[in-house]
């Protein structure tokens, strides 16, 4: 199976194993975890996207991470190692396929095959790394720059079908900032909002803001 590969050199008997197991095809806008709830299986993704967030007390939410085609979930590495809750939210914003290594197989291979052993590791590590910078653009990046970084990620073509909230989660702030901040942008002339959607007018400048 391909989907092994990434996992490098595993042992014949734990690529036989793998092997064995079925993916299953989510579909798109599926909850998988909630606050609270304990990690039954570590789940390799095949294709498509799951986003994990974290909301506060007052509601307002914040995109962690996300988890694509051969990533993994920091918070499931923590639950099935650590026995912890899962503090966030996940739910697939794709159609995602996705395989299911249950949690006895998964502490078993972690103690058993060091090649999968260091896959899970080297991806907690590069998950880390991704919050880490995550952390220091909320704390330390202006609201501008992360707009504008945000807007060109998530444009098709020049238009970015998203709405406040889901922009804010995207940049650790809240909808009323981000609907301030597009109305300075749309009177700079570099966006036209619509119910929805936000019209890229002028690349240059928003790429200028955003740093790049």
């Amino acid at each position: 199976m391909e989907w092994l590969s990434v996992l490098g050199d595993l042992r014949d008997d734990t690529r036989a194993e793998l092997a064995g197991l079925q993916s299953r095809v989510l579909p798109r806008g599926l909850d998988l975890f909630s606050s609270g709830d304990r990690a039954h299986s570590f789940p390799m993704v095949l294709s498509g996207r799951i986003e994990v967030c974290l909301t506060g007390p007052s509601g307002r939410e914040i995109l962690l991470y996300a988890v694509e085609a051969g990533q993994s979930c920091i918070q499931t590495t923590l639950g099935l190692l650590g026995d912890e809750p899962y503090s966030g939210t996940a739910a697939t914003v794709t159609e995602t396929e996705v395989v299911r290594i249950p949690k006895q197989m998964f502490l078993r291979l972690m103690d058993s095959d060091p090649a999968f052993r260091g896959f899970v590791l080297r991806s907690f590590g590069q998950r880390m790394a991704d919050l880490t910078r995550l952390l220091e653009a909320v704390a330390f990046g202006r609201i501008d720059e992360r707009l504008a970084q945000v807007l060109l990620a998530l444009a098709e073509g020049e238009v970015v079908r998203a709405t406040q909230s889901e922009i804010a989660a995207r940049i650790g702030s809240a909808r009323e900032v981000v609907s301030r901040k597009l109305d300075a942008f749309a009177k700079a002339g570099w966006v036209v909002r619509d119910r929805g959607e936000v019209h890229l007018r002028d690349v240059t400048a928003l790429r200028r803001a955003a740093g790049l």
